[in-house]
């Protein structure tokens, strides 16, 4: 070979991989490490699971140019802390509920759930559909954090009980493990809601500490073992029809990522909200079959009367709640609209067809 030819050959070998290498280079130059605080314990199935498979989408989408590093509760900072990590800068992400934030935002919990409310669609469409998503950034916008919904752990169950509720008066002084706007309705129905980490409720409920807890539905209750200490499953959640999670990221650092991480981030948060409705909606059905015939749990509706004075109590709460300033009173007003716009479809496109399939 010529040495003509063989200088030529170099300098186009040189070339091609300076062009193969430069992304990769770039890539490397823009690369961020985010740490994410959970509000779980590690691997929990469903939110702890979750916040794991949401690091590693992150990852993935935003072609490695961020990795997110997973700390479950406890592990950086305690699971009710996670806000305050994120606000201060100890942590530049959580993975949590909005209804742990009452004390700080009392209309935070509707970003989850709130009672008699949306069901998981319905809280979807509002969030994108009915501006809920702008109301939600402007509430967490006061602490310097931007929210995403980032799971959804469907309908939650009513709660685990030694005894079965008969009547209005087997609530009064019960103790039980029931954050957000479902507890002040516990507490005006006569009962003492009490405020626990997700870690902390089966110790809890093992010591007498609380007599009664909720927490989600079958598949995840049934991890946390609750059915070897109390026997009976109540339903529906009325304080609960929903499950939405969602990712806190600081701010300051949402700001600093370009266009493409930030859409990395949020698409990976549409998926994960998806992907948990579907895997919720399917491990419950499977869950609660082995908690009735595996683990005689008896899973037995609440009477009328809890369900009836229970409703009543949630329009006062929930007029309190718009009463307390006038973001709240914004969000609660755009949440009601969206529950009455959607409620006549969802009347004849859904009531109707299961009625019609139990014939």
């Amino acid at each position: 070979m010529s040495t003509t030819r063989r200088t030529f050959l170099k300098a186009g070998m040189a070339g091609m991989a300076g062009g193969l290498t430069a992304p990769a280079i770039a890539r490397a130059g823009q690369m961020k490490e985010l740490r994410m605080v959970t509000s779980w314990p590690k691997n929990l199935p469903g939110p702890g699971v979750s916040a794991e498979r949401l690091a590693k989408d992150i990852e993935t989408l935003s072609s490695g140019t961020l990795k997110v590093k997973v700390y479950a509760a406890g592990e950086l900072v305690g699971a009710l802390a996670v806000f305050d990590a994120v606000e201060n800068g100890t942590a530049d992400m959580a993975h949590t509920a909005s209804l742990f934030w009452g004390g700080k935002m009392p209309a935070a919990a509707l970003f989850t759930a709130g009672p008699y409310g949306l069901t998981p669609l319905e809280h979807r469409a509002w969030l994108e559909q009915g501006g809920g998503q702008q109301l939600w950034d402007e509430l967490y916008g006061q602490f310097g954090i931007k929210p995403l919904m980032c799971g959804n752990t469907g309908p939650s169950m009513g709660g685990w009980f030694r005894k079965p509720i008969k009547s209005l008066d087997d609530l009064k002084g019960l103790k039980m493990r029931m954050p957000g706007l479902g507890g002040e309705i516990l507490r005006r129905l006569g009962g003492t809601p009490v405020s626990l980490p997700p870690g902390e409720i089966l110790t809890a409920l093992q010591s007498g500490a609380i007599d009664a807890t909720e927490f989600l539905g079958p598949f995840s209750d049934m991890a946390m073992g609750f059915y070897k200490v109390a026997k009976v499953y109540h339903y529906p959640a009325f304080h609960e029809p929903n499950g939405a999670g969602e990712l806190l990221i600081a701010r300051k650092v949402w700001d600093a990522l370009n266009n493409e991480q930030r859409r990395a981030i949020e698409v990976a948060c549409s998926a994960e909200a998806a992907r948990t409705l579907a895997e919720h909606t399917w491990r419950n059905a499977e869950a609660l079959k082995v908690l009735k015939e595996k683990h005689g749990v008896r899973v037995m509706a609440y009477p009328a009367d809890v369900l009836a004075a229970a409703r009543k109590i949630a329009d006062e709460v929930l007029a309190d709640l718009a009463a307390k300033d006038a973001l709240s009173g914004k969000i609660v007003t755009s949440w009601l609209a969206a529950r009455d716009h959607l409620a006549p479809w969802n009347d004849v496109a859904l009531r109707a067809f299961l009625n019609a399939r139990l014939g």
